[in-house]
């Protein structure tokens, strides 16, 4: 089955086309970018979008705003195509890289999203010396991660990317796109103000 997926709840967005298991394709960008890095894949894989036989995105948690693109996209084209999607979370994605890894994204307000999930300060996360935290919160806080004695890969490795490949190894129930919820963990800023 050709799979396209996308995750777009960190600053940095990704996209995959994958058939049957198999990478045709992968973008990184921004949220704002998606539909452009998804006209891109269709083209150099030379398949039409009505070959698609479902989508995976990215639910969080991360930025409002741009878990709100994808999941927006996602559901645009689920019920345009009129094809099963499935949602997977950004941490169980980037957490899925490698055994024993430690996902942490970057929540703005001094505070990261990690398993639970849950927003806590970055001081707060209880971690085995020699974890490997990877993630956009990794990096962001990784004078307190490695002072733990947690291992951060480099800035430029890989693994601190939510993969959309990997979203969609991991993807397993699937069904209509409007039942994909995000995953915030804290309201909106907006929301939060209004209370």
């Amino acid at each position: 089955m050709l799979v396209l997926a996308f995750d777009t709840a960190t600053d940095v967005a990704t996209s995959a086309l994958v058939d049957d298991g198999r990478v045709l394709g992968e973008r990184v960008g921004v949220a704002r970018s998606l539909l452009d890095d998804v006209r891109e894949l269709l083209d150099e894989a030379g398949v039409s979008k009505s070959s698609l036989g479902a989508l995976v995105v990215g639910t969080g948690p991360g930025s409002f705003t741009s878990t709100r693109i994808g999941l927006a996209v996602a559901r645009g084209l689920g019920l345009a195509l009129d094809i099963p999607a499935a949602g997977v979370s950004t941490l169980t994605a980037l957490g899925s890289a490698e055994p024993g890894t430690y996902p942490v994204v970057d929540a703005r307000r001094s505070e990261v999203f990690v398993a639970g999930p849950r927003a806590v300060s970055p001081d707060d996360v209880a971690l085995d010396p020699g974890t490997l935290c990877v993630g956009s919160g990794a990096l962001r806080y990784r004078s307190t991660f490695e002072r733990m004695g947690a291992v951060v890969p480099p800035d430029d490795d890989g693994r601190h990317l939510p993969h959309a490949r990997l979203h969609a190894a991991l993807a397993t129930d699937f069904g209509p796109v409007d039942r994909i919820e995000p995953i915030y963990v804290r309201l909106p800023d907006a929301e939060a103000a209004l209370r």
